[in-house]
């Protein structure tokens, strides 16, 4: 049954999903690797393809950006159209030293100081953590392409980090021992709606901008680095 978001029929999304922020993006990949895609959601411009990689039947979903979007459309999902597993990729930003541009991190945790939890379910929690089983797999993918991976815990930000007024005041805020590794906007919500309502998700980001050395790559260098977590994601489901 369609929702207010997503035009789509019930039986014209996978259970498997593969989200990403960036409606094009997702444009590109469906094109790219999916046979037989068809578009079933054009709703605001979040466009959604149903096809087959590898005789396995896949969606891929754009879920524009931050927290409120993601909740959203992954709620959808995961409520309406049974949904049962879906990994985002995404782009972050680095914090630490050992993290070099296009690197891939495969987050372990997500941290926020937002009150999406709260707000949604009364819960005062503020870390939530991917699905291990996912994880695993698409290590092992990584392992037989020989991609390079980096698991480690994010920081989910309600906004744009580099717009932040002190960023030296709003790192020594991040809790002590907390392996924070880079920044993103999205998996808390993700990972927060898998685990309230039994399901699964992961997610990949590739590291475009670093606080640490002052890098960033370009608009257009962005969207086109995303290969590797692609196929990272397809070969894992």
């Amino acid at each position: 049954m369609p929702t207010a978001h997503n035009e789509a029929k019930k039986g014209d999304i996978a259970k498997t999903v593969i989200m990403s922020g960036d409606p094009l993006r997702i444009k590109a990949i469906a094109l790219k690797y999916l046979e037989n895609a068809r578009l079933v959601n054009e709703i605001r411009n979040i466009y959604a393809y149903t096809g087959t990689y590898k005789g396995k039947e896949v969606t891929v979903m754009a879920h524009g950006m931050g927290m409120p979007s993601m909740g959203i459309y992954a709620y959808e999902l995961y409520k309406f159209y049974d949904v049962e597993k879906i990994i985002r990729l995404g782009s972050c930003g680095s914090y630490v030293e050992d993290l070099n541009l296009l690197d891939i991190v495969l987050v372990e945790n997500s941290y926020t100081e937002s009150n999406f939890a709260y707000t949604l379910n009364n819960d005062t929690t503020k870390v939530a953590t991917s699905t291990n089983s996912i994880n695993e797999q698409i290590e092992e993918v990584a392992k037989s392409n020989n991609i390079k991976l980096v698991k480690g815990n994010v920081f989910c930000t309600d906004c744009f980090d580099w717009y932040i007024t002190d960023l030296n005041v709003f790192l020594n805020r991040l809790p002590k021992n907390s392996n924070i590794i880079a920044a993103e906007m999205e998996s808390f919500a993700l990972f927060y709606l898998a685990k309230m309502l039994n399901k699964q998700a992961a997610c990949l980001l590739t590291v475009v901008d670093s606080h640490y050395k002052k890098e960033e790559l370009s608009a257009i260098e962005r969207q086109k680095s995303v290969d590797n977590m692609t196929i990272l994601a397809l070969e894992s489901i």
